[in-house]
């Protein structure tokens, strides 16, 4: 048994202790906007956040994040999530929208810590996160949009 907090709540698990973080948080948790996507940590379709970080689900063992506190996509409900589903939305970012989850889980850790960022800050946040539509003209477009809104412009 281990112990998640999990979009601040507690949650108790039953699973063996190399089970990937990915299955325990969509099959015993029903947490289905984290993709499997290509299961070595390569494409960021399972990006959480753990203690604020990004990380792949799909090669996180349950046994290394008992305790820690652990953000899906569901789970971000700040201004900085707001802002960039805004401009996700007024953007038309996302095209199949498949990779999307992890995207955001990205750009908010990036936006978190750097409200101004380039767009070789960007490129480097966001490298580990793959989109098979080919959209990242406008993934950047649109973290470049919340950022400016977050600080106040328009």
């Amino acid at each position: 048994m281990y112990s998640l907090i999990v979009n601040g709540e507690r949650h108790k698990v039953d699973a063996q202790p190399d089970t990937p973080l990915l299955w325990v948080l969509r099959d015993q948790l029903g947490l289905t906007a984290l993709r499997y996507g290509c299961g070595q940590g390569q494409c960021g379709a399972c990006s959480v956040l753990v203690d604020g970080e990004p990380a792949r689900a799909c090669q996180l063992p349950v046994s290394e994040v008992s305790g820690r506190r652990i953000v899906t996509l569901s789970g971000l409900n700040d201004a900085v999530a707001a802002q960039l589903r805004a401009a996700w939305i007024e953007l038309d970012v996302p095209q199949c929208g498949f990779c999307q989850s992890g995207q955001l889980i990205s750009a908010g850790a990036l936006l978190r810590r750097n409200p101004k960022p380039s767009d070789a800050d960007i490129d480097s946040a966001m490298s580990g996160n793959l989109c098979r539509c080919g959209t990242y003209q406008r993934i950047r477009a649109g973290i470049h949009l919340a950022a400016r809104r977050l600080r106040g412009g328009a």
